[in-house]
């Protein structure tokens, strides 16, 4: 005997701005940290110093593009609204 399916419940919404600047103040941290003990690791563990600086980069990079991310899909949200009000 087959189980009743149930709803599929709605998707959880995260306040995406707040995780991407959580992860860019962590990579600032480990950049920092790295910076002030660079003399105590080894000459090949250094690029790890430029992959805290890319994940500040990126970071940064969501920080601006999310906003923008957010209007437009808000924008295309009420474009198609009316079509479905109609059809």
């Amino acid at each position: 005997m087959a189980k009743p399916s149930r709803d599929v419940p709605p998707a959880l919404e995260g306040n995406d701005q707040l995780i991407a600047a959580a992860g860019t103040v962590a990579w600032a941290v480990a950049l920092i940290v790295l910076v002030i003990v660079r003399n105590d690791t080894p000459a090949s563990s250094h690029w790890w110093i430029w992959t805290c600086v890319v994940g500040m980069g990126l970071g940064a990079f969501g920080l601006t593009y999310i906003p923008r991310m957010k209007r437009s899909r808000a924008r295309a949200a009420a474009r198609r609204s009316p079509d479905r009000a109609s059809g």
